[in-house]
């Protein structure tokens, strides 16, 4: 009886057949534009990647382009996205390449780890389909065909865990056909090896998967360790006037790093309280307040119940006096929300925003 072939002979003959090679980053391949891709798809679906991947790419052709590039730039074309901290590492990274590389990418796996952003898988990916070089990859998709098939216990995000994948990934990893076979253990997790109802019946390694075998395919990876999210509220001041809205720039660290939104309250007294102060003596007439609905948004680690209330200025008396009261030098602006800037905002704006020209259609001002 013939031996049955190696798991990367058969990963590779399935890439073949099956593999995706006509996805945008897989064309011209360079290290530039795989590492952009490879950073836009975590956490991201393919699907969603692709048109702003595309729109990236026209606007920032070179590691000497995003580098030159605002922050504000950046993050405008990285709206909608979410995990914001990626774009700014990626900009962060682009100005380290010019400085330190001439504006190469680094062709060394610790040089490359080293740029912000970038940690050993990732590093791995982008040498490997970029250059063909001999690396191992463990994305969230590697490591769960990875841990179905050796019937790996416990949770990936477990440095025990996570070491036992790096072992068996290393060990499977062919010297030819890295390219092949990198890419093939992406799809093979993204299209056949998924969370739920894994499509065993084609995948090229379920002879001797341990999982599939067992009838255990659920059971691996394990689940991360339930915890309860906790929930905070916030209250967001939208100032309105002739279609504009007041957003300011929040700091570089901590939510929302660098993008623009609402100022943002912890009580509903301490809004109004801000208002009270702000409006005093300013010569500013505006109408009622007036309550938008409200909505959550949920971070990895908290859930964020957000208000937000508008008041739409009627008269301007004093306009400049008011403005210097409630707008920080350069780190706000009058933002049109029926022309809008090129800025980066965050998921919370960008909803606010929506709701704010769905009313100004129903009922213009």
């Amino acid at each position: 009886m013939n031996k049955v072939n190696s798991f990367s002979e058969r990963i590779v003959a399935w890439y073949d057949v099956h593999g995706r090679k006509t996805l945008p980053w897989q064309i011209n391949k360079t290290p530039y534009r795989v590492w952009i891709s490879e950073i836009m798809l975590q956490q991201t679906q393919v699907a969603t990647v692709i048109p702003y991947y595309e729109k990236f790419m026209d606007s920032f052709p070179s590691i000497s382009d995003l580098a030159k590039a605002s922050e504000d730039d950046v993050l405008h074309h990285w709206t909608g996205l979410g995990y914001y901290a990626r774009a700014r590492n990626l900009h962060k990274a682009a100005k380290a390449i010019c400085d330190q590389h001439n504006g190469q990418f680094p062709e060394s796996l610790d040089e490359v780890i080293a740029l912000s952003g970038i940690g050993r898988s990732t590093a791995g990916a982008i040498l490997s389909l970029s250059l063909g070089q001999h690396h191992s990859i463990l994305d969230g998709n590697v490591k769960r065909v990875l841990a179905r098939h050796g019937a790996i216990e416990g949770w990936p995000g477990q440095k025990a865990v996570e070491q036992k994948l790096w072992t068996l990934t290393d060990s499977l990893t062919p010297k030819a056909d890295v390219r092949k076979f990198n890419q093939a253990m992406m799809d093979i997790g993204s299209a056949v090896c998924t969370r739920s109802k894994p499509r065993c019946d084609v995948c090229p390694v379920a002879i001797d998967c341990k999982a599939q075998l067992a009838g255990r395919q659920s059971e691996f990876p394990g689940k991360k360790p339930k915890k309860t999210i906790p929930a905070k509220s916030a209250w967001m001041l939208v100032i309105k006037k002739d279609g504009q809205v007041i957003l300011n720039k929040r700091p570089p660290a901590g939510i929302w790093g660098g993008l623009w939104c609402f100022p943002q309250f912890e009580t509903e007294a301490e809004l109004h309280e801000h208002v009270s102060i702000k409006f005093t003596g300013k010569n500013i007439t505006h109408t009622d307040s007036e309550w938008l609905a409200g909505f959550r948004h949920t971070f990895s680690h908290f859930h964020l119940d957000i208000q937000p209330i508008v008041i739409e200025l009627e008269s301007t008396q004093d306009l400049t006096e008011f403005e210097s009261s409630v707008m920080e030098q350069n780190q706000s602006l009058w933002y049109n929300i029926h022309h809008p800037a090129k800025v980066g905002l965050a998921a919370a704006t960008e909803r606010i925003l929506s709701n704010l020209v769905a009313l100004s259609a129903a009922d213009p001002i």
